[in-house]
């Protein structure tokens, strides 16, 4: 991996960042915000390259997360990182996730401005959140053969998923055929 491997992170809802980190200066963010409103709504998985750089999303029930790399990391380290990413955020916010976002100790007061959907403000958790995506970025680039060997990993285990879903088409056509026998 590069020196300058890992460049650029964020978590999003729909369009809106809520948290992101950087060691470094750059109009990443601006091009990385201008591709999240662009994301095609049918993938879960994206990638846009741009100047020598690449701009991988993840989407998960409504949350963005991306890594902006340098191309000679490749496609796949970068997705090894961001479902890290997507675990961590959902190991710490998945009650709130599920329900209404709101702030955990938000009353029922419908007056109580202070304490809105959680999700919706813009950078509203990088202080909660920003450090985890430093941790992550930094571990990442800290241990480039396990993000290697897991990248090869989860390669693998996707193409035993499709061979599997391929074997299981096969029998339930074969069910269908014999049944009228």
């Amino acid at each position: 991996m590069s020196q300058k491997g890992l460049i650029y992170s964020f978590v999003a809802k729909g369009s809106v960042v809520l948290a992101e980190h950087t060691p470094y200066s750059g109009n990443f963010s601006t091009i990385a915000v201008q591709c999240l409103q662009k994301l095609p709504s049918n993938s879960s998985k994206y990638t846009y390259s741009c100047d020598g750089h690449t701009f991988n999303f993840l989407i998960d029930s409504g949350f963005v997360f991306l890594v902006v790399v340098d191309e000679s990391v490749g496609r796949s380290v970068p997705f090894v990182f961001l479902e890290r990413v997507k675990d961590a955020f959902k190991q710490r916010y998945g009650s709130s996730i599920g329900g209404d976002g709101t702030h955990p100790l938000a009353d029922d007061d419908e007056d109580d401005d202070l304490f809105e959907d959680r999700f919706s403000i813009a950078y509203n958790l990088d202080r909660e959140f920003g450090p985890t995506l430093k941790e992550h970025m930094d571990y990442c680039m800290n241990h480039p053969d396990e993000m290697s060997k897991l990248s090869k990993l989860k390669a693998q285990i996707t193409e035993v998923k499709g061979i599997m879903m391929d074997n299981i088409e096969k029998v339930v056509f074969l069910c269908v055929l014999f049944e009228g026998f």
